[in-house]
């Protein structure tokens, strides 16, 4: 069940008046939510929901008997069962294929005329990495003793709530579990409207205006065809990419947070401004920033983090980054998006660590050197993103050629409103901080009808400017 639909309003109509007509009554509620989320998920294939149950009482009979351990073996039996039987469903329906399709090309290319190996055909069901990766945080965390185990259904609850099931944000046990125990507490008087109201409507301006404008002007028809294109369409491509999957899938969390508030709970956000970024680290503290965060502290630092000598350091991102690169999707692209990322942020440790070796002053704070920060990161983030988008090697590279070799050729999608919407887009991340903040108190101010007025006239915006029909959030296949 795709956020901007008729057949979502419904649903979360029917959810949030019961959602508040059962908040006095914890596990009334907790059935109601839990029963919801699982129609949300079956929307999109019914079967995906025994798998979602499976996840689900993997993770809480394994932090329950983790928990429970009195010996440090056993808990790491515990541990490791659990994380590997949750990473087993995700390595199966995401990854399966594409191990079986590379060992086969591998064996012919040694030119060993065996049997082919049969390639495994499966289909990833949405969200999958999502609500894995959120199961596995709750044991490690039960692991380290930051957290207690929940009640099975809390546990339900937490995997399954529908506002983040199907791309993030990725929200922890410790974040969400002790939100769930005070549910009973939730007053609909209490509700943050304004912010929730901002954050839903610019995430459907997001993903349904500019996303699908940028798609379908210059981005899909370059990375599809990209030998028939010039340079300053494939430059604009590029560019138009990065606003692309920026607005769709912050778009996407945007209403996830902003439906969230308006069942009273708290979600954590999940971009900052990522374009301002003036380092490659920088940049990952600001993108994704659940992931990122999730990352670092369930793979990098366990791995060593940056402990121990340089050579394990850059050892340690380039893990973290191949590993992060992997889980967006079982291809090379992803694999080089990752690598291209871990490399950039080891130099970027290399360069800073040679300066203090040297002795070197800090470099100086000026406007000029700050923004040629931000630049190259972009640059270098958006040379990211081609691998990422592209379908194959052959793609990117091709794009990449060509973006030095064709400017004098025709560029009829290069053109001025394309150019505005991509330019404006950025720009915009570079308005004051406290916009948004100015605009949800503005809106706070207004009366009853005049609150009606302003989110009718949004709508009649989106949707006359928006396409007809919206395609599937970028981040669902992840």
């Amino acid at each position: 069940m795709l956020f901007p639909t008729i057949d979502f309003a419904i649903f979360f109509g029917i959810v949030f008046v019961a959602n508040w007509l059962l908040a006095p009554f914890p596990r009334p509620w907790k059935l109601m939510m839990i029963f919801a989320s699982y129609v949300f998920y079956a929307w999109f294939d019914w079967r995906d929901i025994f798998l979602l149950m499976s996840c689900t009482l993997i993770t809480a009979l394994g932090g329950w008997f983790l928990f429970h351990s009195r010996v440090e073996a056993r808990r790491k039996i515990w541990l490791i069962a659990t994380v590997a039987g949750n990473l087993s469903l995700l390595v199966w329906f995401k990854y399966a294929g594409f191990f079986s399709l590379n060992v086969d090309n591998f064996v012919r290319d040694l030119g060993i005329h065996a049997t082919p190996i049969p390639i495994i055909e499966t289909v990833e069901p949405v969200g999958l990495s999502f609500f894995v990766f959120m199961a596995i945080s709750y044991v490690a965390d039960i692991y380290r003793r930051t957290l207690q185990p929940a009640p099975l259904i809390d546990v339900a609850t937490h995997l399954s709530f529908f506002p983040h099931l199907a791309a993030g944000p990725i929200v922890r046990g410790s974040e969400l579990l002790p939100q769930l125990a005070r549910s009973a507490e939730r007053d609909p008087r209490h509700i943050d409207l304004p912010r929730a109201s901002y954050l839903i409507f610019a995430g459907l301006f997001k993903k349904v205006v500019i996303s699908s404008y940028v798609s379908s002007a210059i981005v899909n028809p370059v990375y599809m065809s990209p030998s028939v294109h010039s340079a300053p369409e494939i430059l604009l491509a590029v560019y138009g990419y990065a606003v692309q999957i920026y607005c769709d899938f912050s778009g996407y969390t945007d209403i996830a947070i902003g439906c969230a508030l308006l069942l009273g709970f708290q979600f954590p956000e999940n971009f900052n401004l990522p374009y301002t970024a003036r380092t490659l680290q920088d940049f990952w503290r600001r993108w994704n920033m659940t992931l990122s965060f999730w990352l670092r502290d369930y793979l990098y630092v366990p791995l060593g983090g940056s402990h121990g000598t340089r050579k394990t350091l850059y050892r340690n991102l380039m893990i973290t980054m191949l590993l992060g690169g992997l889980w967006h999707g079982a291809g090379w692209t992803f694999i080089a998006w990752g690598g291209l990322h871990g490399v950039g942020q080891s130099v970027g440790h290399w360069r800073r660590s040679r300066r203090v070796a040297a002795g070197l002053p800090a470099m100086r704070e000026t406007r000029l050197a700050r923004a040629w920060q931000r630049f190259a990161t972009f640059q270098f983030v958006c040379l990211g993103w081609l691998f990422f988008n592209a379908a194959n090697f052959s793609v990117a590279f091709t794009m990449i050629t060509r973006l030095f070799t064709t400017w004098g050729d025709p560029a009829p999608l290069f053109r001025l409103p394309v150019i505005l919407v991509i330019v404006g887009s950025i720009a915009t991340q570079y308005l004051p901080a406290d916009l948004s903040r100015r605009i949800e108190e503005l809106f706070a101010r207004l009366g009853t009808v005049a609150k009606g007025a302003t989110l009718a006239a949004a709508l009649l915006v989106i949707t006359t400017l928006g396409p007809t029909g919206v395609a599937p959030f970028i981040y669902f296949r992840f």
